[in-house]
């Protein structure tokens, strides 16, 4: 009677599955579902810019009501230059099936959507993805996440910055204040110091009501 030798097996690699980092504000949308089904593992974090990270490329979502609406209210452009410091990102514009990009209803002239889109890929260097709907944005972010090997790192590269643009950033990062306001800050203050140290008054001048967020400055946390 033959023995076996149960030690002659090679070991089986037991492969991972590809994991995907979603803001928590994606929580109710269908992709984490389907990525799930996918094979793909999620883990939801509070992410300051993006809505997605895939190994280390930062990718953020945009319905194709949100893109219009982010685009009246140029928010979108305060989110494009926090996306662009990332060395890989991609903007992905969802819902082409089900609502046409240009429509009169929007409100929004047609060339001006497209001289924006065009403004996102050469002007802040952002790769577009124009997706049909939830489950094949999920299919995009699946197929990127088996596709480049490389740990995912939530410290992600960042392009090198020049002085004036690490400046502007640490300005923006109060909350209300875009690209625009940080530049009028600046350039009468000079530096944060000043920036923080200024009187309310000489900031309302700047910010109008937009100032009361500096009042926070002064404000201690509490557990």
């Amino acid at each position: 009677m033959p023995v076996l030798d149960i030690f002659s097996r090679k070991k089986e690699k037991i492969k991972e599955k590809p994991k995907i980092i979603i803001d928590y504000r994606e929580k109710n949308s269908l992709i984490p579902s389907e990525l799930i089904s996918n094979g793909c593992e999620v883990e939801f974090q509070e992410l300051k810019v993006g809505d997605y990270i895939v190994k280390d490329v930062l990718i953020e979502r945009k319905t194709i009501s949100d893109f219009l609406s982010s685009m009246v209210n140029k928010r979108l452009l305060n989110q494009l230059q926090h996306l662009q410091n990332a060395e890989k990102k991609i903007l992905i514009i969802e819902g082409i099936e089900e609502k046409e990009l240009y429509h009169e209803q929007s409100g929004v002239n047609e060339n001006a959507i497209r001289g924006l889109i065009l403004s996102i890929i050469l002007n802040y260097n952002v790769p577009i993805i124009l997706t049909k709907n939830p489950e094949d944005t999920a299919k995009f972010l699946s197929v990127l996440s088996k596709k480049q090997p490389k740990e995912i790192s939530l410290n992600l590269k960042r392009k090198s910055q020049d002085v004036n643009e690490q400046i502007q950033y640490i300005i923006e990062s109060f909350p209300g204040i875009g690209p625009k306001s940080a530049r009028k800050l600046l350039n009468e203050f000079k530096t944060i110091k000043n920036v923080i140290n200024a009187e309310e008054e000489d900031l309302k001048k700047i910010l109008g009501k937009k100032a009361e967020i500096f009042k926070l400055i002064n404000k201690g946390y509490k557990e």
